[in-house]
């Protein structure tokens, strides 16, 4: 997979050198580019900002410039097939399906915003996706263009060592995680379930799931709606308190 970011602060995307994300460049898996918005502008003071139409307050980003890179990325490429997604608090949520449905695009070009926003004629005229990473505002795009090749890229082979850790993950499977232990078996007082240490596969099987269902009721009960839960599960969960209706 190619991504290319689109930004006025390159600078701050050194975290995806390194950990997992820094690997997978490292062995060709997943290839990033970042490209300076200023580049492509074509005044003296290198402006990618300009007073919003009707007045109010901040500063809205201007459309050339966005369009000028995207350009400059297709012929770099030779490729008019990228998904180009703008980071907005007004888009589309990132959610595990969402990360997973990317992560089948060969191309990704992501664009960062500031200041008040972008140009609408950017959204309207060249985005094909616009994508929030959560329900509140951040000063610029570039930490949610680094959480979306985080999650994206964990979805491609062979970026993640063992693929069956991602397929366990918290959303997997529309359930949290279940809880996990290593050694020592006792620390501060606190012990690991005995049943980890059994050596019994399927206790262990039905102790994970269990737990994943029972966390994700306390926590995050929506999750467990849009599931069908089946005989198993809810026999699983007979001990427990909780509604399951």
């Amino acid at each position: 997979m190619r991504v290319d970011i689109v930004t006025i602060f390159p600078q701050v995307f050194t975290p995806l050198e390194a950990s997992v994300i820094g690997r997978a460049r490292e062995r060709g898996l997943l290839q990033v580019r970042v490209w300076d918005l200023r580049d492509f502008t074509t005044d003296r003071h290198r402006q990618v900002d300009d007073a919003p139409y009707g007045g109010g307050a901040g500063m809205v980003m201007k459309p050339e410039p966005f369009f000028a890179a995207v350009e400059a990325i297709r012929t770099h490429h030779r490729d008019r097939t990228a998904r180009i997604i703008l980071t907005s608090p007004q888009g589309r949520p990132l959610t595990h399906a969402l990360a997973r449905e990317l992560a089948g695009a060969s191309h990704l070009i992501l664009l960062c915003g500031h200041y008040e926003g972008i140009d609408e004629r950017v959204r309207e005229g060249l985005a094909t996706d616009e994508i929030s990473i959560g329900d509140y505002v951040l000063t610029g795009g570039e930490l949610a263009a680094m959480v979306i090749v985080e999650t994206v890229a964990r979805f491609l082979p062979g970026v993640v060592g063992d693929a069956a850790s991602v397929a366990a993950d918290s959303f997997a499977e529309g359930l949290l995680d279940c809880p996990h232990y290593t050694r020592p078996p006792e620390f501060r007082g606190m012990t690991v379930p005995e049943v980890l240490l059994s050596g019994n596969h399927e206790a262990i099987r039905r102790w994970r799931r269990a737990q994943r269902l029972r966390r994700t009721l306390e926590r995050r009960p929506d999750l467990v709606k849009r599931e069908a839960l089946s005989d198993d599960d809810r026999r699983l969960l007979d001990a427990s308190d909780l509604d399951i209706a």
